[in-house]
């Protein structure tokens, strides 16, 4: 039972740790997003499966699975990034950051929380 509470105790460490703000990293709600959805001057990307994705999506994001192609997304405009829950989305974005990407935003609690606006 103790070993069960320390394994738990250590996941949960794992995950604030992850979720954690990261410097330059902007991180909006599904409310802030709406927004947002029609501003040519942003780039909306969804990490999720392709399979995920074709099964609901926000228009106008395109999908780039794990953000394999994230090095190639222009740099003069703001890139947002979605997942299912955040933390994959939270994960490309600090690799846009480490690839010199000024702007970027991270969608919190993503197409899960989208979802639960009743949105799609």
């Amino acid at each position: 039972m103790v070993e069960l509470i320390i394994v738990l105790a250590i996941c949960a460490g794992i995950v604030v740790w992850k979720m954690r703000p990261v410097a330059g990293v902007q991180t909006i709600t599904t409310d802030d997003l709406q927004t947002m959805l029609r501003d040519p001057d942003k780039i909306f990307i969804d990490v999720r499966s392709a399979g995920d994705f074709n099964k609901m999506h926000v228009a106008p994001f395109l999908n780039d699975p794990n953000g394999k192609g994230i090095a190639a997304l222009p740099k003069d405009k703001e890139i947002v990034v979605m997942c299912r829950s955040g933390l994959r989305s939270l994960e490309t974005c600090k690799k846009l950051k480490k690839l010199g990407y000024d702007r970027v935003t991270n969608v919190k609690g993503g197409i899960t929380s989208y979802q639960q606006r009743g949105e799609l």
